[in-house]
């Protein structure tokens, strides 16, 4: 009777235990400084969405498949190589899943620019602290996921820049490059990544004609130097919607693309970032 008891006392708890376990998958586990990685959990027995937190950064969850949560985390490119743990809490419970981040060597590029392109008068500097304060409040914003799937490339058209690139500007002004140019034809059109809301559609001092869409969970994507606005603030795009068209718009020397993505406002690797297999 006793031994009935005991066994029956270690199945209920045995099935309590499993009832409230789960899987934490990150992929891939190992990335260069800038890159992203996608963050599953699976065996959630509850609605109450997990928590990721990897260097006080905590990055937001979505409901995947039956049972799972999603999340897209990202490291800065100023990372510096070694192990990382990512925390994260689901059903009352933590677990610690480790992050590497590789020895990475970025491009060095060597520019000379009009002097009015590199140092600013005050009136400009006003003007550019104005707007990084604008954009810093736009990326912090954490809306519902409205991304559907992989992410593409805006324009499919040659590299000339890419991302984490240290520009050395005049010699003397240094500037790494966080995100992608794109090479493209005056005119080109630009076509939205994934499905998302416009959040911002204006000239800018550096980007010049920028649109910036919000794609929901902290994803943002940035399309810089445009001729021509296709699209307005506050409006609805899907994914392969065209959004604007090439131009030399700010702080450029040809027509290109300037393609960015932001993940809860980190700075990320466009062609990283678009061969997550979401």
């Amino acid at each position: 009777m006793f031994s009935r008891l005991l066994l029956s006392l270690a199945f209920s708890l045995f099935t309590f235990t499993t009832a409230f376990a789960f899987d934490v998958k990150i992929s891939p586990d190992t990335i260069s400084p800038g890159d992203p990685f996608l963050i599953k959990v699976t065996g959630v027995t509850t609605s109450q969405e997990p928590v990721a937190i990897l260097k006080n950064k905590i990055f937001s969850f979505t409901g995947y498949e039956e049972d799972s949560f999603l999340a897209i985390g990202a490291v800065e490119v100023t990372t510096k190589p070694g192990a990382y743990f990512v925390k994260v809490k689901a059903c009352e419970k933590e677990k610690k899943i480790k992050l590497t981040v590789k020895q990475t060597v970025f491009k060095t590029q060597k520019l000379t620019l009009p002097k009015q392109k590199v140092s600013l008068s005050s009136q400009d500097k006003q003007r550019v602290r104005q707007e990084n304060r604008k954009l810093r409040e736009l990326f912090s914003k954490i809306s519902e996921r409205t991304w559907e799937g992989e992410f593409v490339t805006p324009l499919p058209n040659a590299i000339s820049t890419d991302f984490g690139t240290k520009r050395i500007m005049n010699r003397k002004w240094k500037v790494i490059h966080k995100g992608l140019d794109i090479r493209g034809r005056e005119g080109e059109e630009i076509r939205a990544a994934n499905n998302g809301t416009v959040v911002l559609a204006e000239e800018l001092f550096y980007g010049g004609n920028t649109v910036i869409l919000d794609h929901g969970q902290g994803v943002y994507t940035v399309y810089m130097h445009l001729s021509q606005f296709n699209v307005e603030h506050q409006t609805s795009v899907s994914k392969g919607d065209v959004i604007g068209l090439v131009g030399m718009t700010g702080r450029s020397t040809g027509p290109h693309l300037h393609f960015g993505v932001k993940v809860m406002n980190i700075n990320v690797n466009p062609v990283s970032f678009v061969e997550l297999p979401l």
